[in-house]
């Protein structure tokens, strides 16, 4: 099946266009396995130093450093959720608009975690920034290796999101 083509003049706002019929027909879930509890559970990210990521990312998302050594460690958040940071020194690069997972947006369970979090950005990160979307927030900032972390209320789960933001079109 060849995907439903779009008129030039219509590309400039794709990111705002209502999915077609068509396109609609193939993303419906009846084509899919019933599955219950599936959720994204660990996270790897490979960073400069060790250290100073530890420390950004502990005040950041309140995890619990469990395990660590020379060159890794296991960060758990309240959820269960984990983060594990490896240290590969300054040899490593990440070019955004490369292949691979871009950023992570995480989502603050309570307006005053998501002050907290606002707050911790501003102080951590110069180039913190806070954007409003239909339905929730959005605060951006740097991590120790100058990636974008971005935090959102209220999370998807109350907030349904009707719209690709536009933050993943700019690179």
């Amino acid at each position: 099946m060849t995907p439903p083509q779009i008129p030039a003049a219509e590309t400039a706002n794709l990111h705002t266009l209502l999915p077609s019929p068509a396109v609609l027909e193939r993303l419906h879930r009846e084509d899919l396995p019933a599955v219950v509890g599936m959720s994204l559970a660990s996270l790897v990210m490979f960073v400069s130093n060790l250290d100073t990521s530890v420390s950004f990312y502990r005040k950041l998302l309140c995890a619990d450093v469990t395990v660590i050594d020379d060159t890794a460690a296991l960060l758990v958040l309240a959820d269960g959720n984990q983060v594990y940071l490896r240290d590969i020194g300054t040899r490593g690069s990440h070019p955004l608009g490369g292949l691979g997972v871009q950023y992570i947006l995480w989502s603050a369970g309570s307006q005053e975690e998501f002050s907290r979090c606002q707050d911790e950005l501003r102080r951590l990160s110069p180039k913190a920034a806070l954007t409003k979307h239909e339905g929730f927030e959005m605060m951006e900032g740097r991590d120790p290796d100058d990636m974008p972390v971005l935090i959102s209320y209220p999370g998807p789960e109350r907030a349904a999101r009707k719209e690709i933001i536009s933050r993943i079109y700019e690179w």
